[in-house]
């Protein structure tokens, strides 16, 4: 049975940690604004890194729909503080290391095929020629990413599981989806 989130299902509320502060809740970081949640691999992915880059320089096109960004990495807080400052980032950087919070929204690693998929060598290629450099290894090396928009009332509006390591949406294609 497919326990993938669907829109129209309430999306799940969780306590979350950032690299530089504790315990703070979705519902009540999302308030009564449209919400994105983008889950990535980790910060030391080179395609990750790309992903945030390409999210930080369209913030704009999200930020005009007054909607809030979510970017959850299975990395430590302690490796991202120590590799960036808050002020670097324009949205939240989730922390979620043992990936407790991509269980709860069902976004699951893939297989070596997915992991391996053209798609993904070809955007690991790009980060390393743009200059990304590998990091630190960290959660699941297969992970596979997802997206969702969530509406003021927490109901998933827009869900994207990945099909490959690289396969998320465009921060238009997100910001296209909101309204």
């Amino acid at each position: 049975m497919d326990a993938r989130l669907r829109v129209g299902d309430k999306a799940p509320d969780f306590k979350f940690e950032t690299p530089w502060e504790r315990g703070g809740g979705f519902y009540e970081a999302a308030g009564n604004k449209p919400a994105v949640l983008v889950f990535l691999r980790y910060l030391g992915c080179p395609i990750c890194q790309i992903d945030m880059a390409n999210l930080k320089g369209e913030i704009g096109l999200i930020e005009q729909k007054k909607a809030k960004l979510f970017v959850i990495l299975q990395s430590s807080p302690e490796v991202v503080a120590s590799a960036t400052k808050k002020e670097d980032w324009p949205f939240t950087i989730i922390c979620d290391l043992k990936g407790d919070l991509f269980q709860l929204y069902h976004v699951e690693p893939g297989g070596i095929i997915k992991y391996l998929h053209p798609a993904g060598l070809i955007a690991a290629i790009k980060a390393t020629l743009q200059g990304y450099r590998h990091g630190k290894f960290e959660g699941h090396e297969t992970q596979i990413p997802a997206v969702f928009i969530v509406a003021p009332d927490k109901v998933v509006k827009y869900a994207h599981y990945g099909r490959h390591i690289s396969d998320v949406p465009s921060p238009s294609m997100l910001a296209a989806n909101i309204d």
